[in-house]
């Protein structure tokens, strides 16, 4: 069986979905089936523009943490997450996710819970732009909602 690996950055630079998804093709995997998920920074609401700050120790933790309740939850094989900090236009990327399984359920259901917790648990201090100026904002309820069925699950 391959070895399981985890990549975790978080950088000012963007991301190539299709080369992330290259490096994970290898000879030895045993992953049928791969799910990504690419967030971008949504224009509603007026946002220009979003600019994401974060502890870098203390945010490799927290995503090498949830990395971990994936993996202790479903038997996946890989798992990518990309997350930007800086400054993001509206319809840039912000994050990625990859995760590879033997089946597809289990890397459906790994994506999901690394997104639900990664948008209520991950330090990230996030603050949108308008016409109107800037304003900070947290998770939203519908994220803390979703994370919170993984508990009862």
């Amino acid at each position: 069986m391959a070895q399981a690996t985890t990549k975790i950055r978080v950088s000012h630079e963007d991301f190539d979905v299709s080369q992330e998804l290259a490096a994970l093709k290898r000879p030895d995997s045993n992953a049928g089936a791969a799910v990504t998920f690419t967030g971008f920074v949504r224009g509603d609401d007026g946002v220009l523009e979003m600019e994401l700050e974060h502890y870098p120790g203390m945010t490799q933790k927290a995503l090498e943490d949830i990395v971990q309740k994936a993996r202790a939850r479903w038997d996946i094989e890989d798992v990518v997450i990309i997350h930007r900090v800086g400054r993001l236009l509206a319809g840039e990327q912000i994050v990625l996710t990859v995760v590879t399984s033997t089946h597809r359920r289990e890397a459906f259901e790994a994506s999901e819970f690394i997104m639900d917790w990664l948008k209520t648990q991950a330090p990230f201090w996030k603050k949108e732009t308008t016409a109107e100026g800037g304003r900070w904002v947290d998770a939203r309820e519908s994220d803390e909602t979703a994370r919170k069925r993984w508990e009862m699950s």
